[in-house]
């Protein structure tokens, strides 16, 4: 979600085709409405998409396991998210604006006929219900082929309201600090803060705390479907229009800004990440332009509403270079992140929520130095960038190192080494994703 004062919403006004008119007499936009659904939509349809990049890169002995852990969160956040979730994100601060508060929103009963700048707010609240979803199960991926399903539900059930719902309110809240530090608060379109570098700290920390698999880095664990992996990196493309488009909350000039930068940086990653690998290794993986997708994707996640397409160019080439180095990183350090979760979402979101300081369009720069009442200037949101993100690395690190220790003392986190051993899906699931016996 951008922030309201990022944004020109130009809605229409008289009820014409374009636009209706709620019970109470309230304009409904008939054009931002239509958007916003399949926005929602769109993110939904990423879900899957993750399920099966995800699950095509494990050993197809958790194949089943892995994509649950996706679905589990559209489930259990899904619940969670109606029940306090919404209020605690986007209600009136309160505990000194850690989180928000609002009544009207504890199981949502309170907006059965609210319309907020012409959308209803049912359609509001469950858009960004599809993000609280997504973002823990990002962590699942670092988590990967060694978690108990039980220890994994508690701890994004308390990841969810000790993180997420803290971290969004001081982003995204009218009234968030966050929102409204420097002149017009951190931009985070639609979550490089809130979703993608929250969730690979988190996930850095839960890996580290729970040690490498069997084996690693021992034994190859090479994926069981790349094909099913492309197919997800594919289905996250397309639902990434409507996480970045539809956070700008309209059908106009600024969605019309944010898809288009989503683009062209994905294009700009998965074309760089291909020419590393063709110039280094001689060959073009797959697998590598999966992965330069993704590194495209998430650093323009924050930018996309204040870039143009040079600086969504030059993000999504960045991010690719930056990203291709933290894998290999990774493998000198030894930590095992299964899925490189830190290292495209963490390290690549990190990356477009500092350098977007630099590119962003002059005219909400001109708005910006209005509001300040001075010259604002790129360093000066740099500072407010970087505040941001030193916020969200501490909330995150801190938050997760303690719930790993609840979740590992009570219900138990790290699976025994005999379920390991025989998989995710006959142990935890009494299932098979493959049955090549007939």
């Amino acid at each position: 979600m951008v922030n309201k004062r990022h944004i020109s919403f130009g809605f229409v006004t008289l009820a014409t085709p374009l636009a209706a008119l709620a019970g109470d007499g309230t304009v409904i936009d008939s054009g931002n409405t239509s958007w916003m659904l399949i926005s929602t939509a769109l993110v939904l349809l990423m879900l899957p998409g993750l399920a099966m990049f995800y699950g095509g890169l494990v050993r197809s002995k958790n194949v089943l396991g892995t994509m649950m852990h996706t679905f589990v969160s559209m489930a259990v956040i899904g619940v969670l998210w109606v029940v306090c979730g919404y209020s605690l994100t986007f209600g009136k601060s309160i505990m000194g604006g850690l989180v928000g508060w609002n009544s009207d929103f504890f199981f949502l009963k309170g907006i059965d006929e609210a319309v907020t700048n012409g959308i209803p707010e049912y359609i509001i609240a469950m858009f960004q219900g599809k993000f609280a979803i997504i973002t823990p199960a990002l962590i699942s991926g670092a988590l990967a082929e060694r978690i108990y399903l039980r220890g994994y539900i508690l701890f994004i059930s308390l990841w969810f309201l000790v993180v997420y719902t803290p971290l969004c309110h001081w982003v995204w809240a009218s009234d968030g600090w966050l929102f409204n530090t420097g002149a017009s608060g951190v931009i985070d379109l639609a979550g490089g803060l809130v979703i993608h570098v929250s969730a690979g700290i988190s996930a850095l920390v839960a890996a580290i705390y729970l040690g490498p698999r069997l084996g690693h880095p021992r034994i190859a664990t090479p994926p069981n479907n790349l094909t099913m992996t492309l197919i997800g990196a594919g289905l996250l493309w397309v639902g990434w229009f409507g996480f970045n488009a539809g956070s700008t909350l309209q059908s106009g000039l600024d969605s019309a800004r944010a898809l288009t930068m989503t683009q062209v940086s994905a294009a700009s990653g998965a074309l760089v990440w291909l020419c590393m690998e063709g110039i280094m290794y001689k060959k073009a993986s797959a697998l590598g332009f999966a992965s330069g997708t993704l590194a495209g994707l998430v650093v323009i996640t924050p930018a996309a509403a204040v870039v143009q397409p040079l600086g969504a160019l030059f993000l999504g080439a960045a991010s690719t270079v930056v990203c291709f180095y933290a894998l290999q990183l990774k493998m000198k350090l030894g930590y095992d992140d299964t899925l490189d979760c830190f290292g495209i979402h963490g390290v690549g979101s990190a990356l477009g929520v500092v350098l977007l300081s630099f590119f962003i369009r002059d005219s909400w720069m001109a708005s910006a130095s209005e509001a300040a009442g001075r010259t604002w200037t790129a360093f000066d949101q740099l500072l407010v960038q970087l505040k941001g993100l030193g916020a969200t690395i501490l909330l995150a690190g801190v938050a997760t190192i303690i719930l790993c220790i609840i979740v590992e003392k009570t219900v138990g986190f790290r699976l025994d080494e005999e379920s390991e051993y025989r998989g995710l899906d006959q142990s935890l699931h009494g299932e098979r994703g493959y049955d090549f016996s007939s």
